[in-house]
């Protein structure tokens, strides 16, 4: 029997146990396979090893997805986790590379995967609170999200999350260094079930410049009073 003889449960069952490499290897091959390829039903969940994965077109994003992760292990971290104003012209260059590469893609995941239940962010420096936010939003249904290394995320998504989270069982925020003890607490007192992690996070040093974290402050304190 030849493969495209198989029924298409059979194909499915078979798809799932390659990796995406392989999937699209071997969708390549005919049209009733690239049909199987293309099912949301085959990518409930997706794990990236580096931003780089993001743009290689072998994978599906649709409503089926409900875990994803971007965990990026590697020496690059340290440099993007220094702020703008802080870095050098020769790591501004490096980052140029890949630095808007993990938000482009969380917003189009925001946009195609509404049923998306657990989002695992780990290196992503250059994702900032909006994008978090954005999926919070569009993904009503999530109730995991674990930050870690993530200097791009402050207070402001913590002081969101009782507004737009309302499934979210489950957070951490760890090492992520300019949140803070009061965006912490402030959380603790909306959220009291959330099953909140943040470790080496508040207390940290944070590299916001002066200027910009007193107008930060002044912001929050605007969003509490209201």
């Amino acid at each position: 029997m030849h493969i495209t003889e198989l029924n298409r449960e059979c194909l499915l069952h078979l798809f799932s146990f390659l990796d995406k490499t392989s999937r699209r290897c071997l969708s390549q091959t005919c049209h009733s396979l690239m049909d199987v390829y293309q099912d949301p039903v085959l990518w409930p969940i997706l794990n990236f090893s580096c931003p780089g994965e993001l743009n290689k077109k072998n994978f599906i994003l649709g409503t089926a997805l409900r875990s994803l992760s971007i965990c990026w292990y590697s020496s690059r971290v340290k440099i993007c986790n220094i702020e703008d104003w802080w870095k050098t012209p020769l790591q501004k260059s490096m980052c140029s590379q890949h630095q808007n590469i993990v938000s482009d893609f969380l917003l189009t995941v925001s946009e195609r995967c509404l049923n998306l239940q657990s989002l695992t962010l780990y290196g992503c420096a250059h994702v900032h609170d909006d994008i978090i936010i954005e999926i919070l939003t569009c993904c009503s249904n999530l109730r995991s999200l674990k930050l870690e290394n993530c200097s791009g995320v402050t207070d402001k998504m913590l002081m969101v999350i009782p507004v737009v989270a309302c499934n979210l069982k489950t957070l951490h925020v760890n090492f992520c260094r300019n949140i803070t003890h009061k965006g912490l607490y402030f959380l603790q007192q909306f959220c009291p079930g959330l099953m909140l992690q943040a470790d080496r996070s508040a207390g940290m040093v944070a590299d916001r410049i002066p200027e910009d974290r007193i107008l930060f402050q002044k912001t929050v304190r605007k969003l509490v009073l209201s």
